[in-house]
């Protein structure tokens, strides 16, 4: 039953991905979501309350996989690079421009924002990311004889830029001049942040 209960779980989060990606979180109903996953509406509430759940379980299992997958590449096999440059390729390739992924989180950010209490949720959700990310990027920037005196605000830096490069990728997907930018202005945050050791 438990086996069953999670299957039943992951396939309305995979239905409502693509769901919320072609229709947009405001557009997008329970029935909708429940049509792509092939269930009623009644296995969508035993295991959600509101689509706002179902967000956010979905955006806590992404990001899980995403925090995963940068925290491994400080022990891939070579190592990582010690070459800066290289270095902020590899943490980047573990987090993917994803097109789909990107138009459902601004689509419920701009949702949120008409949500006091949701926004106070998604607030806490950024604050866990960038505080279990920002301990990678520590350590590597220390392997690279970097010390960051305020990891907090680096945290914070790195998001920005993050998020705003990231719509420019996707605006131009097939300049390549925008991955170098973008790689050249984590390289200048993560000087500013900080310090030879």
């Amino acid at each position: 039953m438990r086996r069953r209960r999670s299957e039943t779980r992951q396939r309305l989060l995979d239905a409502a991905f693509e769901a919320f990606a072609d229709e947009g979180f405001g557009r997008c109903s329970v029935e909708q979501v429940c049509e792509r996953a092939g269930f009623t509406r009644g296995a969508f509430y035993s295991n959600f309350t509101s689509l706002e759940e179902l967000f956010l379980a979905m955006w806590e299992q992404r990001s899980g996989r995403m925090l995963a997958e940068a925290a491994a590449v400080l022990d891939a096999p070579g190592g990582v690079a010690v070459d800066p440059r290289r270095a902020v390729e590899q943490v980047l390739a573990a987090v993917p421009v994803d097109d789909k992924w990107f138009r459902i989180t601004s689509e419920f950010t701009a949702h949120a924002l008409r949500n006091p209490a949701l926004r106070q949720v998604m607030v806490a959700r950024e604050e866990a990311i960038a505080a279990a990310l920002t301990p990678v990027v520590v350590t590597l920037m220390h392997r690279n004889g970097r010390h960051i005196p305020d990891p907090a605000a680096l945290g914070r830096a790195l998001v920005a830029v993050h998020d705003g490069t990231l719509a420019q990728c996707l605006l131009e997907p097939d300049n390549p001049a925008i991955r170098t930018y973008r790689t050249d202005l984590f390289l200048r945050v993560l000087e500013s942040y900080s310090q030879p050791t």
